[in-house]
């Protein structure tokens, strides 16, 4: 009775472990999101590509201001080349719930001089019900040694 005692509360330790396990693989995934996320973004706009950039910046298509920013961003900053991300900080520390934040890139296109932006990220949800990330405003290009501005 005691060895069964002893099985059973050995299964329970390894089940309890594996279901941490697993909501902690999830709260760590979100900033491989976030990085996905923001390559893209980057990317749609060393491209020119202000459709796509819209469609990457949550609710940017109904605020004219957005679509104003977007469209000289993705004219101002249009590079021809490989895109490089040379530097991403996240928005945001570990998390096991929704955060919002501003993460700081650089990056590079080709040969042209590095640029340096920041984007205003909100992580949503929990390890629960899932996380996710939405990009919520990009920023027009910083001095390379600037820090991101609380708002933008």
């Amino acid at each position: 009775m005691r060895r069964l005692r002893m099985v059973g509360l050995i299964v329970l330790g390894v089940i309890v472990f594996l279901i941490v396990s697993a909501l902690l693989a999830r709260a760590l995934s979100v900033d491989g999101a976030e990085r996905s996320a923001i390559t893209a973004l980057i990317q749609a706009e060393a491209r020119g590509r202000a459709e796509a950039m819209m469609a990457l910046i949550q609710g940017c298509r109904r605020q004219p201001a957005c679509r104003v920013r977007v469209r000289e961003d993705a004219r101002t900053l249009s590079r021809p080349g490989r895109v490089s991300i040379l530097e991403l900080s996240p928005s945001a520390g570990f998390s096991l719930g929704g955060t919002l934040g501003t993460a700081r890139v650089a990056w590079q296109a080709g040969r042209a001089l590095p640029v340096v932006q920041c984007v205003r990220v909100r992580r949503a949800g929990d390890v629960l019900s899932g996380l996710h990330v939405e990009l919520l405003e990009l920023s027009a290009r910083i001095r390379t040694d600037a820090d991101c501005p609380a708002r933008y």
